[in-house]
């Protein structure tokens, strides 16, 4: 039931920098029970005006594909390295469980940023095979000394597979005074479980969207900040590093809200049908809505004895225990 770290990949090529990039890669890994995926991006910019916030606002797509099967295809929506507040990838992603996503601020230009991807997934024994599409958009300087690492995390005590579908996008008619248009979001029919969330991008940092209604849950529109309620932001639930606030010791800044982008627990909606959902937007502009989709372990994990306390986790739980649902 023991936990076992596993350094599988680092390169000094694949990293962002002054101009925006793609790059298509994958290496072999190790079997076993795959609790999590950790990716470390360590690098110094130039001058602390080259990125407005959190390095996963430089993250414009990342897609990972395990033994042929695609579990994580997330695109960010408008964030850039001039947006300010927190990007849409720590938003979502710390969404799923606090840390997911988050900076060391300790220097004004020494980034040194950790994402952690959830899996739940056994492999197995011997050598399976990761491949990643990651896409970053420009800094506004030069990123010296730059790499990037990827951690396999060992898990048996691991309670979920997390996959994370791709987007359904939306142009919507907003205009003054608010159009309201039903949504329907498309979600893997060949992935089993259920929903656990949905994240919601808009096309600009701008709360084009005032509400919106999952239709199986609420008889109302709920506006976006009692989304946000509901989903513990109000409450200083959105943690993102500044760089220009860095201090020696490390500082994060609080907010309620990260304009343009809203997550919305599902608390493990049934997968009988595609998401339907209601929105009110003041602006044409295209959203894009990514589903998390949450199922129970499939399979045993490869026999280990390494320490007799488990370390269970849960996406579904993290979710829940992040929102104010439940106080």
């Amino acid at each position: 039931m023991g936990l076992r770290y596993t350094l599988v990949e680092t390169s000094s090529v694949n990293v962002p920098g002054a101009a925006g990039a793609t790059y298509n890669a994958g290496f072999n890994v190790p079997g076993g029970a795959v609790d999590e995926i950790i990716i470390r991006i360590q690098g110094t910019m130039n001058a602390v005006g080259d990125l407005s916030s959190d390095t996963g606002s430089i993250i414009a797509a990342l897609r990972v594909v395990l033994n042929g099967e695609t579990f994580f295809d997330f695109r960010n929506n408008f964030g850039t390295s001039a947006t300010t507040g927190a990007s849409a990838t720590s938003v979502f992603m710390n969404a799923m469980g606090a840390g997911r996503s988050q900076d060391v601020n300790s220097s004004t230009t020494v980034r040194d940023y950790y994402l952690r991807i959830p899996v739940g997934r056994n492999i197995a024994a011997g050598i399976s095979r990761l491949e990643y599409t990651i896409q970053y958009s420009a800094l506004g300087g030069a990123f010296t000394g730059a790499s990037i690492e990827w951690w396999m995390r060992y898990n048996p005590a691991m309670q979920n597979t997390v996959t994370i579908g791709a987007a359904t996008s939306y142009l919507s008619a907003g205009a003054a005074g608010g159009v309201t248009e039903q949504v329907v979001v498309r979600v893997p029919q060949n992935v089993p479980g259920v929903l656990a969330g949905v994240m919601i991008q808009g096309g600009s940092a701008a709360d084009t969207m005032t509400s919106a209604r999952v239709i199986s849950q609420s008889d109302y529109s709920i506006d976006t900040d009692m989304w946000r309620m509901l989903g513990g932001d109000i409450r200083n639930g959105i943690l993102f590093a500044q760089p220009a606030a860095a201090v020696a010791n490390g500082l994060l800044t609080f907010s309620q809200k990260s304009l343009g982008n809203l997550f919305v627990p599902l608390f493990n909606l049934s997968l009988q049908d595609d998401l339907r959902m209601q929105i009110t937007t003041t602006a044409a502009e295209t959203f894009t809505f990514t589903p998390v989709i949450v199922s129970s372990i499939v399979g045993a994990p490869q026999a280990a004895a390494v320490q007799t306390q488990a370390v269970p986790t849960s996406v579904s739980k993290a979710i829940l225990s992040v929102s104010d649902a439940q106080a």
